[in-house]
C-alpha cells in the first residue's frame, strides 16, 4: 500500500500503526528509513526494527534493503520513503550525456525492477511518498492559466496504480482513499489511520472473500488508466461477461480523456511557440 502526504501529515506514524495492525507484533516490523532517522521518533510505540538507508538512494539499494528484511523474517516492511528512489533516478538521468529519450531506456528498467520487488515480496509493504502541489493548464477568458488541482506524489507517474491501497494524508493526519482494491474504505469519509485500520486489512488478506458486484462496479469507475482497467478486468474473470458493458464504457471515457489531454497539450505548445 502507499501513503502519500505533505511533511507533517503523519506518514511514518500512520505507517507504524497500520503495520502493527497487520503484523500483531512490533518485532516483525522493519522500517527502511531514508528520512534522517525519523523512524526513531516513535520508538515509544514498541521494539520495531529500523534499517537506516543513506545516499545514494538507488533502486538497487532499496531492493537489497527489502531482501535483508525478508531474510530477517519480517512480516511488514515500511519504505519511508520511496520518494528518494525516484529523485535519485532523476538526478542520474540529468547527469547522463547523449540523447535524453534514449537515456530513459537505461533508467526505466531499474525503476521497474524496484517496483516488481515490492509487488512480488512475501511481506506486506507500506510505501510512504512525499507530495507537492500539482497544477494543470485551464482555459479562462480565452487564455491558458495554471490552476491548482491538489497534491501529487513525488514519484514516477502511475506508481499509485500498482498498490492494492493508496491513502492520501492531509496535515491533520486525516486519510482519504485514492485507490482501494479491498473495498474496505471505498466511499467512506476521511479517517485517522490506526492499528484497527491495519487489522481490517489483515482480516481482508486472510479472508479470501470474493468481491461483491456493487464493489466491482465502483472500482471500474475508479480506474484512471487503460492499464489499470485491464488489470481489474483480468483480476475477476467470473464477472467479465456480466460487467462487459461497464468495462467498455469506462474504457471509452478514459480514451476520450486521454484524447482531450493530448489536444490540450498540443494547443498549449502551439500557443507557447507563437
Amino acid at each position: 500500500m502507499g501513503l502519500q502526504g505533505p511533511s507533517g501529515s503523519g506518514k511514518t506514524y500512520s505507517s507504524l500503526l497500520i503495520a502493527y495492525g497487520l503484523s500483531g507484533s512490533w518485532d516483525k516490523i522493519a522500517v527502511v528509513d531514508t528520512e534522517n532517522h525519523s523512524a526513531d521518533l516513535y520508538s515509544h510505540l514498541g521494539p520495531y526494527n529500523v534499517l537506516s538507508l543513506s545516499a545514494p538512494y538507488s533502486p538497487e539499494r532499496y531492493i537489497s534493503a527489502i531482501e535483508t528484511c525478508e531474510k530477517a523474517g519480517m512480516d511488514t516492511i515500511i519504505l519511508d520513503s520511496v520518494t528518494h528512489e525516484w529523485e535519485n533516478l532523476l538526478d542520474t538521468h540529468a547527469s547522463m550525456t547523449g540523447n535524453s529519450f534514449t537515456n530513459w531506456g537505461k533508467i526505466t528498467p531499474r525503476h521497474n525492477e524496484f517496483v516488481q520487488k515490492i509487488l512480488q515480496s512475501s511481506c506486506h509493504i507500506i510505501c510512504t511518498m512525499r507530495t507537492k502541489q500539482d497544477y494543470v493548464l485551464a482555459e479562462k477568458n480565452g487564455r491558458m492559466v495554471p490552476e491548482k488541482v491538489g497534491l501529487k506524489s513525488v514519484q514516477r507517474d502511475g506508481l499509485e496504480y500498482e498498490f492494492t491501497l493508496a491513502f492520501d494524508l492531509d496535515i491533520k493526519n486525516q486519510a482519504s482513499v485514492s485507490k482501494d482494491r479491498t473495498g474496505l474504505f471505498f466511499g467512506k469519509h476521511s479517517f485517522t489511520p490506526s492499528i484497527e485500520t491495519g487489522q481490517m486489512i489483515s482480516q481482508w488478506c486472510n479472508s479470501g472473500l470474493t468481491i461483491q458486484p456493487d464493489q466491482l462496479s465502483a472500482r471500474i469507475g475508479e480506474c484512471k488508466s487503460i492499464s489499470e482497467l485491464l488489470d481489474l478486468y483480468h483480476q475477476y474473470p467470473e464477472y467479465q461477461n456480466s460487467f462487459k458493458k461497464e468495462f467498455e464504457q469506462q474504457k471509452r471515457r478514459l480514451l476520450i480523456d486521454d484524447d482531450l489531454k493530448s489536444q490540450l497539450s498540443t494547443a498549449t505548445s502551439l500557443n507557447g511557440s507563437r
